[in-house]
Order: C-alpha cells, then sequence, then structure tokens
C-alpha cells in the first residue's frame, strides 16, 4: 500500500512561488492498494492533478472517493475530476448525510454543477457514479481493504477515515480539533464534562491506536491556536501528542494554512523535530507529490 499527497493545503488553494515546495492545492489523498484498489481521501484542488495523472495510465476497475466533510476546500475539485467524463468508469462516492441542511452527499455535491457554477451538470456526466451514505464506525470492504469512518471534531459533520490492507493501517483525520471544556475548573458541570470528553477521546484512540500512518490537521501553531478556537482545526502540538498516544508509526501533518510559505513550514519542521523528536511517531510535513511506500 502506498498513500501520495495531491493537495496539502486548507481553506482556500495558494498557488505561487511561496508555496512551491509544499504546495497550493486543496486536500486530495491518494491511496493505492498493492491490489490496485484506488482510494481517494477527499477532493479538493488537488484531485484535478490526480486525474489527470490517472488518464496517462491504465484506469482502474474502480475508485473509490472518500469525502470527509462537505466544505468547499474538500470538494472544489470534484468537477474537473477527469474520470467522471470517462464512459463507464465506476466511480464510488462515500460520505455522510448533512443532519443540519438535510441533504445527501449527492445533492451536495452536485449543487456545485449547478449551471450558474460549472457548464456541466452532474446528470449529464459520463461515469458510472454511485453515492453511499455512512455512519460513524461503520465498517465497509472495498476488494482487500476495510475502510472505517470515525466522528471527529469539527464545526460540520466530518469523518476520519482508517484504512486496513495489506497488513497495514493508516489512519487521516480529516479537519479535527480536539475537545476542550465549555467550562472553566471550579464551575458545577466542569468534571462531568470532562468525563464526557475523556470518553470520546479514548472512543477514538482505541479505533486508531498502532496505526503505521496519522495523517492530520495540523493548521495552526501554538502561539496562533488560542485565537482560533473553535475553528475545528489542530495545532501542530495537539497532533504530535495524539500521535504519539496511539503509538502511530509516522505522523503526517498537512491542511496547511493558507498563508504559511515554504520558509515558515521548514522553520515549523526544524522547531517540532527539536521539540517532539524523542517521541515514538516518525514527523513528516506533507508535500504536494510526497509518497509514502508501506510495502
Amino acid at each position: 500500500m502506498h498513500v501520495r499527497f495531491w493537495g496539502t493545503r486548507g481553506s482556500i488553494a495558494s498557488p505561487g512561488p511561496d508555496t512551491v515546495r509544499y504546495g497550493g492545492n486543496t486536500t486530495c489523498i491518494e491511496v493505492r492498494t498493492n491490489d490496485d484498489e484506488l482510494i481517494i481521501l477527499d477532493g479538493g484542488t488537488g484531485i484535478f492533478r490526480l486525474g489527470s495523472a490517472l488518464t496517462k495510465q491504465r484506469l482502474p476497475k474502480r475508485i473509490s472517493v472518500f469525502v470527509t466533510h462537505t466544505h468547499w476546500d474538500h470538494i472544489q475539485g470534484f468537477p474537473f475530476f477527469i474520470p467522471l467524463f470517462i464512459p463507464n468508469q465506476e466511480i464510488n462516492f462515500y460520505g455522510t448525510f448533512d443532519p443540519v441542511y438535510d441533504k445527501s452527499l449527492k445533492e451536495i455535491l452536485a449543487g456545485q454543477m449547478e449551471y450558474c457554477y460549472y457548464p456541466v451538470r452532474e446528470s449529464e456526466l459520463k461515469a458510472n457514479i454511485s453515492y453511499k451514505s455512512l455512519q460513524d464506525r461503520q465498517t465497509i470492504t472495498i476488494g482487500g481493504a476495510k475502510i472505517t469512518p470515525v466522528m471527529m471534531n469539527h464545526p460540520v459533520l466530518n469523518f476520519g477515515y482508517l484504512i486496513e490492507a495489506d497488513g497495514q493501517r493508516i489512519f487521516f483525520t480529516g479537519d479535527h480539533e480536539p475537545m476542550r471544556s465549555i467550562y472553566e475548573p471550579g464551575d458545577e458541570e466542569y468534571e462531568e464534562f470532562e468525563q464526557i470528553i475523556q470518553l470520546r477521546n479514548s472512543v477514538l484512540e482505541d479505533v486508531i491506536t498502532e496505526v503505521d500512518i496519522c495523517i492530520t490537521d495540523s493548521m495552526y501553531t501554538a502561539e496562533e491556536y488560542p485565537q482560533k478556537m473553535g475553528w475545528g482545526h489542530g495545532s501542530y502540538q495537539s497532533c504530535i501528542e495524539m500521535a504519539d498516544r496511539i503509538d502511530a508509526g509516522r505522523i503526517v501533518l498537512t491542511h496547511h494554512e493558507p498563508t504559511r510559505t515554504d520558509s515558515e513550514l521548514d522553520a515549523i519542521y526544524q522547531s517540532i523535530t527539536k521539540q517532539y523528536g524523542h517521541l515514538g511517531p516518525e514527523l513528516f510535513i506533507a508535500k504536494e507529490g510526497m509518497l509514502i511506500d508501506l510495502g
């Protein structure tokens, strides 16, 4: 199984001379199993380059796309994913129903292909497309791979995905902010709410314990985070500490803040390796095009 990053940026695409090395496209990750199952995590602007690359090789029998959530930076590349226009290509979308707006995954993805946004409607695509709504910790099987969605913490319903194949385990958080108490120490409700947080964290971490790779939303530095609480994203420090608790073999930090330059990411990498290099997980900052081969 191998993992390749086609989009590593959060919130909005940020092309330009300051983002050349780490990349300016929004989230898209390719996971390919040893039996050639293609699993795609999210469809930010990076999926356009992935689709272009797929047309230059033998297309897999089916393409399985798992959507963590439907914020625009995770879906806006889908109308430009070339395999959608190839007759009889099998493409299966997986995600969740939006309980707030009462919309299915199909309705949300098709909505950005209305004529006022895009010249080709979803109903005019040539591929054989299906949509499946998943529930928390509902494991499904695709070929030799098992994929389990796990509820994360974000302002909209967001799934992380555990992928198990070829004797390896990969987990991607999607967008995730560690849960924190809404009460202050000393408040009557503080202890009870802390117990709820601990229980929720233990459920999550029991599912993803000892993954070979943890790919995680690490949008902010520790200094930036206090001004961003409640925005739904983690910090480098919170992500690394979680990876250490679950005994992850490697941690890949992604969903880079859109104004973060290559030089700033270099400096962050030097800082976190100095601070956390003694911990178990091997640390990486995601770059567009980066390939991790698990064998």
